[in-house]
């Protein structure tokens, strides 16, 4: 048998012998990435294996809709209509391993899908205290809705007006800002999901931050 010839067929083995391996474990013993690839086993996702995917990303999911519309009453009946989608278009996913962001550019789609629909502006999400990255750009974490024991009556006001002055943001400001700084998306796929330009989307990003420091001075100094 040719060299290649006999490289493709332990190729082949070796593949066949870690889709036994998933298909064999209890879901919850799958880690992510092999939980995600035995889903994408066949036409439809397997119903256990499913379900279980839905129970470890479901908070992220709820965590990105809330970010993004926190005052809709039907944040629930989007995340289901989210997971309808995830299921019919798994097995079009090529990088496992990015399938959180997958899951929540899916869930970013939708909100937009919805928002034109309703024709309304949404009231913003809340972000963690900026600081200094060594790239010179403001970094950002989302915040914890329980204040751990540690945080004092300036912090607890600092989240307070964080919320104030994003509300004051525009609309496109705000999205640009949860989905690069909350989902973690590249500038590529924020000019790709709203439509606009990379260095629209770089200028947005730049003017929301500007603008959120300007009115948090005083407590970033502190």
């Amino acid at each position: 048998m040719p060299f290649a010839a006999s490289n493709i067929s332990i190729f082949n083995q070796i593949s066949q012998a870690a889709s036994n391996d998933i298909t064999k474990l209890p879901p919850e013993e799958l880690s992510n990435y092999d939980l995600i690839a035995r889903c994408q086993i066949g036409l439809r996702p397997e119903k256990a294996a499913f379900s279980e995917l839905l129970r470890r990303y479901q908070s992220h999911l709820e965590k990105v809709l809330y970010h993004l519309a926190p005052d809709w009453s039907d944040r629930a009946d989007l995340a289901q209509e989210v997971w309808i989608r995830v299921y019919r278009n798994l097995r079009r996913l090529q990088e496992p391993a990015k399938f959180r962001s997958w899951l929540a550019r899916i869930a970013t789609n939708l909100f937009y899908d919805e928002l034109r629909k309703r024709k309304r502006i949404q009231h913003p999400l809340s972000l963690d205290a900026p600081r200094q990255a060594e790239d010179g750009e403001m970094d950002w974490d989302i915040a914890d809705a329980d204040p751990g024991p540690d945080q004092d009556l300036l912090t607890r006001e600092f989240y307070d007006q964080l919320h104030e002055a994003i509300a004051d943001l525009p609309e496109v400001f705000r999205t640009t800002i949860v989905l690069r700084e909350i989902q973690g998306l590249a500038y590529e796929e924020i000019a790709d999901i709203t439509g606009v330009s990379l260095g629209t989307v770089k200028s947005r990003i730049a003017r929301a931050r500007q603008r959120l420091q300007s009115q948090l001075e005083r407590y970033i100094e502190a």
